[in-house]
């Protein structure tokens, strides 16, 4: 039987088939360690095979074969483990929501995400969330960076999850595809899915005030069917963002703005980072390029995973 994996809880996978039957299903151990490198050999979305498990007396499946992805999300840990995680895998749209404040979403976590989306040829929409809470210095601030990303061509779309304001908009955006939301805990993932379609009812919890961050509600990726044809992944929160297998050259193939400008590099093999009549250096003493881009980028060239700064927006 082939099937569609909607949920994973380490274990097990909640697998649905095309005619909407659902069924449990684990792993065999020798595929468990076969070729994996990450520490979840199976994602949400994947598509894969499996039998129904006689010895069973529940009505449950056993994973034999993963179809080959269209695309994946995958994040390093930032901790010292350096272990990888597959997010979830064949999306054809992702959301990452930001919020300035509350909890505070950085430049460099939303650098390092989109750049994993663009390495897997994901498109990514920035979602400022809760900006129905925010006075007019901090509305300036989601302007401001929107200004930004919307300049090397993302689009960027302020909301509120709990006034419903622009939710159209992510709806449209939403009809006909499999999309994953994501960010931070506390950015409100849960309480915009329960406002897309109120009859999932996913549970939300406040933020912690005296850290000002989010408490984990999701604690497992999973998929829903929504009722205007399209699915949702709903993922844990996400505390720090490392990227996975991509060598020192390849980076700034990722950011839109610099590999506009590579081939007015003197160089080919140009890092941007201490080589003379760089393009991209130039267009940023020019202001030409975000300072808190070119930031990002250095971190990366530099693999900072653990201590990379967290200005949340630069003006300079």
């Amino acid at each position: 039987m082939t099937g569609r994996v909607y949920k994973s809880t380490g274990s097990w996978y909640t697998v649905k088939t095309e005619l909407g039957q659902t069924y449990e299903c684990r792993i065999k151990g020798k595929f468990r360690l076969k070729d994996i490198k990450s520490t979840n050999p199976i994602a949400v979305g994947d598509f894969v095979d499996f039998e129904l498990d006689t010895k069973s007396d529940k009505e449950t499946g056993v994973i034999n074969k993963i179809h080959d992805r269209q695309n994946y999300i995958v994040r390093k840990s930032v901790n010292l483990s350096k272990q990888t995680h597959i997010i979830a895998s064949n999306i054809d749209l992702v959301f990452l929501l930001i919020t300035i404040d509350n909890p505070p979403t950085f430049t460099s976590f939303i650098d390092r995400f989109l750049v994993t989306a663009k390495a897997y040829d994901i498109k990514a929409v920035l979602l400022f969330n809760k900006i129905d809470t925010y006075d007019q210095d901090t509305l300036d601030e989601v302007r401001y960076l929107a200004h930004i990303y919307r300049e090397i061509g993302y689009e960027c779309i302020g909301i509120s999850a709990t006034t419903g304001k622009n939710l159209d908009q992510v709806k449209a955006l939403m009809e006909g595809k499999v999309s994953m939301f994501t960010g931070h805990s506390g950015v409100g993932k849960s309480t915009l899915v329960n406002a897309i379609e109120p009859t999932l009812d996913l549970k939300t919890k406040a933020i912690s005030m005296q850290h000002m961050q989010g408490q984990h509600t999701t604690t497992f990726a999973e998929m829903f069917d929504l009722s205007f044809d399209a699915k949702i992944i709903d993922t844990p929160g996400i505390k720090g963002f490392g990227i996975v297998d991509m060598e020192k050259e390849e980076i700034g193939d990722y950011f839109p703005e610099f590999f506009a400008l590579k081939q007015d590099c003197k160089f080919n093999n140009c890092l941007h980072i201490e080589e003379p009549k760089c393009a991209v250096k130039e267009a940023l003493e020019k202001d030409e390029i975000a300072a808190s881009r070119y930031r990002s980028y250095v971190q990366l060239i530099e693999g900072d995973e653990e201590h990379y700064r967290t200005d949340i927006w630069d003006k300079e």
